[in-house]
C-alpha cells in the first residue's frame, strides 16, 4: 500500500491547528502511519477518540484518515471509530445512513462480530428515532448471531445489553430494563463512565426496581457500586426508599412518600408501591418468623406487621404465594398461613443480625434436644 499524500496533508494541518494537548496525536499518526505499524496505530486512534477534548476530530479522523488504511485493521475496531463519528452528527438520519453503511461495509464471513456489532448500534440511533419495531427486529436478529459465535468480544454484549435496555426502557418493561441494565454493567468497567451518566443509570435501575411486578429482590442493585453514585445528588433518597422496600419497612417507606412526587412515574404508581411495600413486610416477616421455629402465623399476626386489615390479609398471601416469593398454604379456617419457605433476599445490617439472631436460638434449640434425648435414651450417648 502507498502512503496517500492527501493522508500526510490532513494530518499535518492538524498537527499546526490542534490543540498542544492533541497536537502530538497528529504526529505519531503520520509516523506509524507512514512506518505501516497498523496495529500500534489502531491502538493509538482508539486512545484518542476517547479523549472528550477531541470530539470535534472525530468525524475527520474517520473519513479522512482511518478511511484510508481500514483493510488493516480490526474490524470490530473499525465500527467503533465509525461509532464515534456518527455520534457526532447533528442529524439522527444521518447517523443511521452512515452506520448502516458501515454494516454492509463489515458484512462479510470472517467479520460478522463487527457486522452484528453494527447492527445493534444502527438499532440503537433508530430507537432515537422512535423506531421500536425496527429495533426490536435488530436485537432479535443479532442475539440469534451472537448466539451461534464461539467467542463474544465483551463491547458486543455490551452494545447489545445497552441497547436491549434502551428499548425496554422506552417500552417502560421495568423488569426486562432492570435485567439488561445490569448485564451490560457486568460487561463494561463502571468507572469509565461519566458521572452524568452513573447517575442516569442507577436512577434508572432504583425507578425499574420500585415499579417492576417481577421483582422482590433487589440484592443485585443494593449491592452494585453503580448505586453509589446517587449519594450526594438529588436522587439520594431512592436508595433509602430502596432499602425501605427491600427491609419491608411500610414506616420508612411512609416517611418518604413525599418524595415521589418528584418522580411522575413513582406518583403514578403509588397504589402499586403501596401493595408492593406489604408484599414486602410480608417477606421479612415471614423471615423473622422461621427464626423463631414458627412455620405457622396468624392472619392477625401479618396484619399487624403489613397494616393490611385482617379480612385482606388472605388475597395479600395469596399474591405472595402466585410471585413464589414464599411456599406454604393457608388454613382458612382457623386464619393462619403455613409458611415452608421464603424467597432469598438480600440482608441488610440489620437483617443480617436477625439471621444471627436465628443461628443462635436454633443452636439452642439443638442444644436442648440434644441435653432432652441424653436424658431420656442415655444408651444412646454412650
Amino acid at each position: 500500500m502507498e502512503v496517500d499524500s492527501s493522508v500526510n496533508t490532513y494530518l499535518q494541518t492538524q498537527q499546526r491547528q490542534a490543540p498542544s494537548e492533541l497536537a502530538h496525536y497528529f504526529a505519531e499518526f503520520e509516523d506509524l502511519y507512514e512506518r505501516k505499524i497498523w496495529h500500534q496505530l489502531t491502538g493509538l486512534v482508539e486512545k484518542f477518540i476517547n479523549i472528550p477534548e477531541a470530539a470535534p476530530y472525530r468525524v475527520g479522523i474517520y473519513t479522512e484518515f482511518v478511511r484510508d488504511w481500514q483493510k488493516h485493521m480490526n474490524k470490530v475496531k473499525l465500527v467503533l471509530f465509525a461509532l464515534a463519528a456518527a455520534r457526532q452528527f447533528d442529524s439522527i438520519p444521518e447517523a443511521v445512513d452512515f452506520m448502516q453503511k458501515i454494516s454492509e461495509q463489515v458484512d462479510q464471513p470472517d467479520s460478522q462480530d463487527a457486522f452484528a456489532l453494527a447492527q445493534l448500534e444502527t438499532a440503537h440511533f433508530r430507537l432515537l428515532l422512535n423506531d421500536l419495531d425496527a429495533t426490536r427486529e435488530s436485537l432479535e436478529k443479532c442475539q440469534k448471531m451472537i448466539e451461534k459465535f464461539d467467542s463474544v468480544d465483551p463491547v458486543i454484549y455490551a452494545s447489545f445489553y445497552r441497547v436491549c435496555a434502551d428499548y425496554y426502557k422506552a417500552k417502560a418493561a421495568f423488569g426486562q430494563y432492570y435485567k439488561n441494565a445490569l448485564l451490560l454493567l457486568a460487561c463494561i468497567n463502571v468507572d469509565e463512565l461519566s458521572v452524568e451518566d452513573r447517575v442516569q443509570r442507577a436512577y434508572d435501575l432504583a425507578i425499574a426496581a420500585l415499579l417492576s411486578d417481577s421483582i422482590y429482590n433487589f440484592g443485585d442493585l443494593l449491592s452494585h457500586p453503580i448505586l453509589n453514585a446517587l449519594h450526594d445528588t438529588e436522587h439520594a433518597w431512592m436508595v433509602t426508599l430502596l432499602l425501605a422496600f427491600n427491609s419491608g419497612d411500610i414506616g420508612k417507606f411512609e416517611s418518604l412518600t413525599g418524595n415521589l412526587q418528584k418522580q411522575p412515574l413513582l406518583m403514578q404508581q403509588e397504589a402499586f408501591l403501596q401493595q408492593k411495600i406489604r408484599l414486602m413486610a410480608l417477606i421479612e416477616s415471614m423471615f423473622r418468623q422461621q427464626g423463631t421455629g414458627t412455620h405457622k402465623v396468624s392472619f392477625a399476626s401479618v396484619s399487624a406487621e403489613t397494616k393490611v386489615p385482617v379480612d385482606e390479609i388472605e388475597h395479600l398471601i395469596m399474591k405472595a404465594l402466585s410471585l413464589g416469593l414464599i411456599r406454604g398454604g393457608i388454613d382458612q379456617v382457623d386464619q393462619k398461613i403455613t409458611v415452608q419457605w421464603v424467597q432469598p433476599r438480600y440482608l441488610g445490617k440489620e437483617q443480617i443480625k436477625s439471621l444471627a439472631d436465628r443461628l443462635a436460638q436454633w443452636e439452642e434449640r439443638v442444644k436442648a434436644t440434644s441435653l432432652q434425648m441424653s436424658q431420656t435414651a442415655p444408651e444412646l450417648f454412650n
